[in-house]
């Protein structure tokens, strides 16, 4: 085959790849369009459609508009019918692609006088939490002072401390030391007497001559003891009362012993009562005075008390408003489809790629692209067209070639 097949070869392969590119272009651009609207499908059955709901307590109310597109003005068209239909066509736009850009909720009338009523209960409810703090100061005032007189008795007295330092000396000693004391004091007040009676006594039996007389003795006793001696009867009656008076002072003694012993203790626990009164009588003064000031506090806590139910009471009402757009913020939630939303993206994707194919196929470039491939037919479109005479470029001459502008290039330079 000549050059001039080659050449016609060439043009008709290049023809088709040229047209086979155009309709892959138009394909992906159908392609792309038809995504783009699956998408817009997709969304727009996804989209959140809040619904305006009205109830006793109110009302909510729901703005929408189209990102980028402003609602028609009438000061824009030169006439009410052309506004009317650019409203409409609006509306129609805003149907269906419509976004959510604002919200609100309006109070029923009856709840809202209410409501006023409330918030001008709460205001002066402020105002008299506001004074609370100065009227419950005297409470703190009065808590102070106790504390101070709490702190006093709480300070070591020096009074109950001698009580009970004196109850510890007479509990120094035992009652035996405690009676021996006393016996031996009671012999040193009654020494002086003793003597003077016994020199008295001394005197009379000299003077009347029975100084010497002695009666009395026994024998020896039956176990060889010895037995009682000669005595004078008035210095035997003498000795028999002293013994007599130190027996009692004996007796005494021991009595008086146990008094001391008794009396420290005694002394000892009303120190040590006092002690625990004194403890506990200025612990009672911190608790009391510690009270005051919770009193105090809780009085200023409770003084808000009004204000909060005034206020809590306008925020009931205001939650009864909102319930109409929580409502319509709801049911718009249900009536979204993310699910079909979904669904339908995928089958506008699938039904995209499906069609892109077709879209793809142009038979005309499938057809040139075939003739330029079948060298019988080259041949004969080359001899249709006068350029069948063999010349210096025909193939005999210079060996067979391959199809298109590199068979040809081979077939004249053999490379």
């Amino acid at each position: 085959m000549g050059i001039e097949s080659g050449l016609i070869g060439a043009g008709a392969s290049l023809l088709g790849g040229f047209l086979q590119g155009e309709s892959a272009e138009n394909a992906a651009g159908i392609q792309a369009g038809a995504q783009t609207e699956a998408a817009r499908i997709a969304a727009n059955e996804a989209r959140f459609r809040p619904v305006g709901i009205t109830t006793r307590f109110g009302g909510s109310q729901f703005q929408f508009g189209i990102p980028g597109v402003s609602a028609p003005v009438a000061s824009s068209y030169a006439t009410p019918a052309e506004f009317q239909a650019a409203q409409s066509a609006y509306q129609t736009r805003l149907a269906n692609e419509g976004r959510v850009t604002g919200a609100s909720y309006t109070l029923d009338p009856a709840l809202r006088a209410y409501q006023d009523r409330f918030l001008g209960l709460a205001g002066r409810g402020l105002t008299q939490a506001e004074a609370a703090q100065q009227q419950f100061a005297p409470l703190g005032a009065a808590a102070q002072g106790l504390f101070g007189l709490g702190q006093q008795y709480l300070t070591p007295s020096a009074g109950i401390q001698g009580i009970t330092s004196l109850g510890q000396q007479y509990l120094a000693e035992s009652p035996e030391q405690a009676a021996e004391k006393y016996i031996l004091g009671r012999q040193n007040l009654l020494a002086p007497s003793r003597e003077r009676q016994l020199s008295g006594l001394r005197t009379n039996l000299f003077n009347t001559g029975r100084q010497g007389l002695s009666v009395g003795g026994t024998g020896v006793r039956p176990g060889g003891g010895e037995g009682l001696r000669a005595a004078n009867p008035e210095m035997e009656a003498y000795y028999n009362a002293i013994a007599q008076e130190d027996a009692r002072l004996a007796a005494e003694g021991m009595q008086a012993g146990l008094q001391q012993v008794r009396f420290g203790a005694d002394l000892l626990g009303q120190g040590q009562a006092l002690e625990q009164g004194r403890l506990g009588f200025g612990a009672g003064l911190f608790g009391t005075g510690g009270n005051l000031l919770t009193q105090g506090y809780g009085g200023q806590t409770a003084a808000l008390g009004p204000y909060q139910a005034y206020l809590q009471g306008a925020t009931g009402l205001e939650a009864l408003g909102q319930q109409p757009l929580e409502l319509g913020s709801a049911l718009g939630g249900r009536i979204a489809n993310p699910a079909g939303g979904q669904a339908l993206f995928q089958g506008g994707m699938g039904a995209a790629q499906s069609n892109f194919a077709a879209n793809a196929y142009n038979p005309f470039a499938t057809a040139l692209t075939g003739f330029s491939q079948n060298p019988a037919l080259v041949r004969g479109a080359s001899s249709a067209f006068g350029f069948g005479n063999a010349g210096a470029l025909d193939s005999s001459a210079y060996g067979r070639g391959g199809l298109g502008y590199q068979g040809a290039q081979y077939d004249i330079y053999g490379r």
